[in-house]
């Protein structure tokens, strides 16, 4: 089984976020941008418009923002032709993933990497599974993780739940994520919020890092 076709539908925005449990605040000093696997791979799997395009939008201005304040920007990337062992029960659910096409495994060009921003290897959902995600953020010491990339429902929320489990606070930028669908992308904001992290949007987080330099 491989990816779905994902047609476009309307992205989420303030106006329809679930209500938080908590009340955590960005901390420019604490936090890190977590650029979850934007690779052509999985960005492929998207028709043209909808909210990939807006996420790529938003994390874009993330990324710009984050570079600007000094908070450390990280990125995921699946490996492209992985062997049936490191892929594990992926196989089953996803098929062989990234490798079919030369470039699967790159970063999209829009959010390439910059010189020396950490890029971790991951094989399974969670971005802290088995990857250096740990010991990047305690080197920089955050204990604070912005999360934008895709897919919400897979991948983002699965991390925002290790990251609780971690001692790591969760924000999940609902409008830099996208998802198979709006049922779906809701689904992982609302499991966020009510369980594990904190739901924002971009413009939320660019006022904290703006007002971090003034």
């Amino acid at each position: 089984m491989s990816l779905p076709r994902i047609a476009p539908y309307d992205p989420l925005d303030a106006s329809s976020l679930p209500l938080n449990r908590v009340n955590w605040a960005v901390d420019p000093g604490k936090a890190a941008l977590l650029i979850h696997d934007m690779q052509n791979y999985f960005l492929r799997a998207f028709a043209p418009g909808g909210p990939v395009a807006s996420a790529v939008a938003n994390i874009q201005r993330l990324a710009t923002a984050s570079r600007a304040a000094g908070i450390p920007v990280v990125y995921t990337a699946q490996p492209a032709r992985q062997e049936a062992a490191s892929r594990g029960l992926l196989m089953d659910f996803w098929g062989p993933g990234p490798g079919g096409q030369l470039d699967d495994d790159r970063i999209v060009a829009p959010l390439a990497p910059a010189p020396g921003e950490a890029v971790v290897t991951k094989h399974r959902y969670s971005a802290f599974h088995d990857t250096g995600l740990s010991e990047v953020l305690a080197a920089h010491g955050r204990d604070q993780l912005l999360i934008t990339g895709v897919y919400a429902h897979l991948g983002c929320m699965l991390t925002a739940v290790d990251a609780f489990a971690r001692g790591v606070q969760a924000f999940l930028v609902a409008d830099a994520v996208a998802d198979f669908d709006r049922d779906r992308h809701h689904q992982a904001l609302r499991y966020v919020a009510e369980s594990c992290g904190m739901v924002t949007v971009t413009d939320e987080v660019l006022g904290s890092a703006t007002r971090s330099r003034r």
